[in-house]
């Protein structure tokens, strides 16, 4: 029986391959980013892998993909759930850019500690919403539904296998590499010529709406390397001659604990398409739908940790300096980033009582915290990478009103699954950590 991680580790490798193949920058991408993590960790030795093994960060990806209908998202999520993966979070980029980014998206992932420990492969998936008439207008929308509704993303093989290793929790060798083969087949960019007049009317309203509505399949948007110093990486790549975005997205730079997720990414680049024009024949140009992203990840932030984050990344570098906090413990003690806790050996034997506070606990050596490392996205970072790889803005209609309300509820039911709050999930560990921890705290000093 290869079990749901094994299966999980040998998709995100394949994907890789596949992908490196497809867009050879991507695999000077990774290349940069292994010489980057390799001169990190020889300049700062331990405290590289304060947030993650070597081994970890090297082998850890995210990858993103689109599809167009709750039936499609359904599905992946049996495709995901086979590896061990489980959705988590909700992200409404629809207003988190100022072009037209008409998609609601959730993160497929390991939740507990030890599977993300194994292979920590994360997939951000995006669902196209339809309805919202502030992109399409009523018959844009039954044109548009008409068309996905005749698509099938994924082999019934494949959803067959999907959901008897979800519910076996893995699968017998021979059809473990049946799953996988036809798993990583599914995300790669079809030959099949794309109707020129269809995909450039929904590029109109959307570029992003275009990649998913405007085609008969789906495919990997970005693989994405997790790197130690990403400043550095954005450096390197230039200097390799690649164009990069304007920008990395995310908190700025600065001398303080790297926290939630930084993000950037190579343009979008012009790869070869087959079109199928309205008069019947075949040409041939070129569509900007896919890139390589990289990401640098930092503390987990609390709900508090949170909100004060998201106030203070639109000042100025020197206000965030000035107002987050410069050290771990302040974080901690604070309750602004999550950690988990483990006593100190032997220092319960010298006689002395332990304080009942967080601050007394830490600064007199009886826990030592671990900083528990950020596992999911930033809307508006993820806004950003999408908003910068495209050539055009698209419309929005802002004084339309949204057809439907998409909330992580909505999302939910559409996907017939629970979807998981990051937050709790790292409230959860950090609990179980202070479970084990034998000095209690008061009341209003948990976190």
């Amino acid at each position: 029986m290869v079990p749901a991680w094994r299966l999980r580790a040998a998709f995100a490798r394949r994907l890789s391959d596949m992908y490196g193949a497809e867009v050879p920058a991507y695999t000077t991408l990774l290349e940069v980013a292994g010489q980057v993590n390799d001169d990190v960790l020889s300049k700062s030795g331990a405290a590289a892998e304060r947030l993650g093994s070597i081994e970890r960060v090297t082998a850890e990806r995210h990858g993103a993909i689109r599809v167009g209908t709750p039936r499609e998202l359904r599905q992946v999520a049996r495709v995901f759930g086979a590896l061990g993966m489980e959705p988590v979070g909700f992200y409404d980029l629809r207003d988190a850019a100022d072009s037209a980014v008409p998609v609601v998206s959730t993160a497929f992932r390991p939740v507990r500690a030890e599977e993300l420990a194994r292979n920590p492969f994360r997939v951000f998936t995006s669902l196209l919403t339809c309805d919202d008439r502030r992109f399409f207008d009523a018959d844009l929308q039954a044109r548009l539904q008409e068309f996905l509704a005749r698509r099938q993303l994924f082999p019934p093989e494949l959803l067959e296998l999907a959901e008897l290793g979800e519910r076996e929790g893995g699968l017998p060798e021979e059809l473990a590499e049946r799953f996988l083969t036809l798993a990583v087949a599914a995300f790669e960019l079809s030959p099949e010529p794309v109707d020129r007049a269809w995909y450039e009317e929904l590029e109109e309203v959307s570029a992003v709406a275009a990649d998913i509505g405007g085609v008969t399949s789906t495919h990997i948007n970005h693989l994405t390397p997790r790197v130690l110093d990403i400043d550095e990486l954005y450096r390197r790549m230039e200097d390799r001659g690649v164009a990069m975005i304007d920008r990395i997205q995310g908190p700025p730079r600065w001398d303080g604990p790297d926290v939630l997720l930084r993000q950037t990414s190579f343009r979008a680049l012009a790869e070869p398409r087959a079109f199928r024009e309205p008069d019947g024949r075949i040409t041939h140009g070129s569509l900007r739908v896919r890139f390589g992203e990289v990401e640098a990840r930092g503390i987990a932030l609390t709900r508090a940790g949170r909100a004060l984050y998201d106030e203070l990344i639109t000042e100025p570098a020197e206000v965030w300096a000035a107002r987050f906090p410069r050290t771990e413990r302040e974080l901690a003690v604070r309750r602004l980033a999550f950690f988990t806790y483990e006593p100190v050996a032997g220092r319960a034997r010298d006689g002395a009582r332990p304080p009942r506070d967080l601050a007394g606990l830490l600064d007199g050596g009886w826990v030592t915290a671990h900083p528990i490392v950020y596992e999911d996205f930033l809307p508006r970072s993820a806004a950003g990478i999408f908003q910068s790889n495209l050539d055009r803005a698209g419309t929005r209609d802002a004084g339309a009103r949204a057809a439907t309300a998409y909330d992580q509820e909505w999302l939910a039911g559409a996907m017939e699954r629970p979807v998981h709050d990051p937050f709790d999930l790292c409230a959860a560990q950090q609990d179980r950590s202070l479970a084990r921890t034998p000095h209690a705290l008061d009341p209003e000093e948990t976190p």
